[in-house]
């Protein structure tokens, strides 16, 4: 999937992430929305309707889990795939995927001034596998 016609909600409370995350992914060709909490979120979400969401875990308003459960089980969200972005150690991972996460991003993983570029390769691999996924469905 091309970059620069994917679209990309970004669901982070702390401004300073918010803003860095936003440079990265709009540089790598993101259209890209923000949200700062869980009900922005939402709304965001059923009216844009953007091809990935990138969603962390502890938001003001909705937590990151209720997020999820909700985008999940909505028909108008709940094949947009979501990339949970956490302070939490890695043991949540397993949970997280099946309760719909499409992928799992640890924040201690985000060092923006050396691997910026991780963050929007693992938006890419995310798109890219759905992507093959709706092809092999269709062939």
């Amino acid at each position: 999937m091309d970059a620069s016609n994917s679209k990309v909600l970004l669901v982070e409370d702390s401004k300073f992430l918010r803003l860095a995350n936003e440079r990265v992914l709009t540089k790598a060709g993101y259209r890209v929305t923000v949200a700062p909490d869980g009900e922005e979120a939402l709304r965001v979400a059923r009216k844009e309707l953007p091809d990935v969401i990138l969603l962390d875990m502890m938001l003001p308003k909705l937590s990151g889990p209720e997020v999820l459960r909700k985008l999940k089980e909505s028909p108008a969200t709940s094949s947009i795939p979501v990339i949970v972005l956490t302070s939490l150690s890695q043991r949540n991972e397993e949970k997280l995927i099946q309760e719909g996460a499409a992928a799992y991003f640890e924040k201690s993983a985000l060092d923006l001034d050396k691997n910026s570029d991780r963050l929007a390769a693992t938006v890419e691999s995310v798109l890219h596998r759905i992507s093959l996924q709706k092809r092999g469905v269709q062939s």
